[in-house]
């Protein structure tokens, strides 16, 4: 009995310890952490041992060597062990770099392509419906009442700085070359990656996540990015081709992990995402447009959603398990399906701490924020020109 309540008191002090000491800090971003290790002497020369370790090899020959793990121990204390990066920040690609140098010894495998080096979200849709309202102007009397996207448009064009980015990547994903070059796919993709970093949320999610009723809505949706460039090829490529590509990219590997980490279905919430943060996963979604494994809606229907890159399992051989493994995250990933559901249909998860049965669950209806109209923007799918200008005719697909 004396030992049972010196047991409770014991986490009673423990308890109390955590709630004094408060939140845990939040993660230095890695260039700064690199700064303060370069501060003090031990953790600087470690850190130049550890950039030797690596230069042209693999991480069984880093931890085969000793001076190598010695090294990664001691920078496992400093703040580079804890660093994360911010997307779309300055010096984000060197941030990236150094992160990846000090966690290629600390996780191997899937593990290691698949944890974000990311800062964690901690917004929720719910805080971009209210920005989205206040930018939006609220008036009924301008809005569709059948084509979000046409509604997502006008209101990018009401923001000088979403008009002005979204009119460079149609202009630079729409220009043709020759007759045997379409487009330029690398500059449409960096014009597409400047968008959606640079551009917030409350513009860039209505513009991708719109709900449609009708085709013409979901065609809309679907030229959002210009995929007769940024996404569409002659040929689809194997699937684990285009994530081994992009896995040896720093940006792109750290975009593909960042999906993993906040879209990876789970059957542990009530929203089968990480955390019940629909927020996270649609920022991860919008984070792989403008690389070679863009996703996109597959077609323009209005009854289902499904996504995928564009790439197929043909001739996986024995890797096709694996292969179908990778596209089903995102032709089968419930957690994405559910986060663009929730977002078109202007809903969140009620975080109260009453959680009512999962299997009788209706998600509390959150009124849409209703976008302001541009009378002069049209249902062409890339008009993005000043509300003085006429439309252009609709654009096929």
């Amino acid at each position: 009995m004396i030992l049972a309540n010196a047991f409770c008191i014991v986490l009673l002090v423990d308890e109390m310890l955590r709630s004094l000491a408060g939140p845990p800090p939040a993660p230095l971003d890695c260039v700064r952490a690199t700064e303060l290790c370069a501060a003090d002497a031990g953790c600087s020369s470690r850190y130049r041992t550890l950039r030797q370790c690596l230069a042209g090899r693999d991480r069984n020959t880093l931890l085969a060597n000793r001076e190598c793990q010695l090294a990664l121990g001691v920078l496992q204390e400093s703040p580079l062990e804890r660093c994360r990066c911010k997307r779309g920040m300055k010096k984000e690609l060197q941030c990236l770099q150094i992160y990846w140098s000090i966690h290629l010894g600390l996780a191997e495998g899937e593990e290691f392509y698949e944890a974000s080096p990311y800062e964690p979200v901690t917004s929720r849709l719910s805080d971009i419906f209210r920005l989205a309202s206040i930018f939006s102007g609220m008036d009924p009397a301008t809005t569709s009442k059948s084509n979000h996207c046409l509604d997502a448009a006008k209101a990018c064009n009401l923001n000088d700085n979403c008009k002005r980015l979204r009119s460079g990547y149609i202009s630079t994903c729409s220009r043709e070359l020759s007759a045997t070059e379409p487009c330029s796919r690398r500059k449409c993709h960096k014009a597409l990656r400047q968008f959606f970093d640079r551009v917030p949320g409350e513009f860039t999610f209505r513009l991708l996540f719109c709900s449609c009723k009708d085709p013409a809505c979901a065609g809309r949706r679907r030229q959002t990015i210009v995929p007769s460039c940024s996404y569409e090829d002659k040929e689809k490529p194997n699937c684990l081709d285009l994530r081994g590509a992009c896995r040896a990219d720093h940006l792109c590997r750290s975009r593909l992990a960042d999906f993993h980490t906040n879209c990876q279905a789970t059957f542990q919430s009530l929203t089968n995402c990480p955390g019940d943060n629909f927020q996270a996963c649609l920022g991860s979604y919008a984070g792989l447009i403008g690389f070679d494994i863009t996703p996109n809606y597959v077609d323009a229907s209005t009854t289902s959603i499904t996504i995928s890159p564009w790439c197929s399992c043909k001739g996986s051989g024995n890797m096709e398990e694996e292969c179908e493994k990778f596209l089903r995250d995102f032709t089968e990933n419930p957690c994405l399906r559910n986060a663009i559901q929730a977002f078109g249909n202007g809903t969140d998860v009620n975080l109260a701490p009453k959680i009512p049965n999962p299997a009788t669950t209706v998600l509390p209806k959150v009124k849409s924020p209703v976008l302001l109209d541009d009378v002069n923007d049209s249902n062409t799918a890339y008009d993005t020109r000043a509300s003085s200008a006429p439309a252009p005719p609709s654009r096929p697909s």
